[in-house]
């Protein structure tokens, strides 16, 4: 597991081959934002976080199975993910901006990962703000 990158993994690849294919232009993990997100678009104050199944605890997700053994430290580990993903996500949203979090597991299915991409991409903030 230690040979996992944390960045540049295929499923971020992915994403951001598909925007670039949709006429998106973005940075990739400014690491002056809360959290390092994969994939930023400073145009709309939006942020994108490609986020693996099992590393972040992915709630119903298969992928997310913890392992039976050494239980006592998956837990502590995945489970501060999941804190820190909370603690960054809010930091960035009081900041102002409007984050995104895609699973692995959602990669697989383009069109429909192709269509949340233009939901997220094309709500105004304003909108958000009232509808939050």
């Amino acid at each position: 597991m230690s040979r996992i990158g944390g960045k540049d993994t295929k499923p971020e690849l992915l994403v951001r081959s598909l925007l670039h294919s949709m006429g998106y232009r973005f940075r990739i993990q400014r690491k002056d934002l809360p959290g390092n997100p994969d994939i930023i678009l400073p145009k709309y104050k939006k942020v994108i976080f490609v986020h693996g199944c099992f590393w972040h605890g992915h709630a119903g997700c298969s992928r997310s199975k913890r392992p039976d053994t050494n239980m006592e430290f998956w837990n502590k580990k995945i489970d501060g993910n999941m804190e820190r993903d909370k603690y960054n996500i809010q930091r960035l949203e009081d900041s102002g901006w409007m984050t995104l979090t895609l699973w692995t597991c959602e990669i697989k299915d383009q069109e429909a990962l192709k269509n949340r991409l233009l939901s997220f991409l094309e709500t105004d903030q304003h909108k958000q703000e009232t509808l939050n």
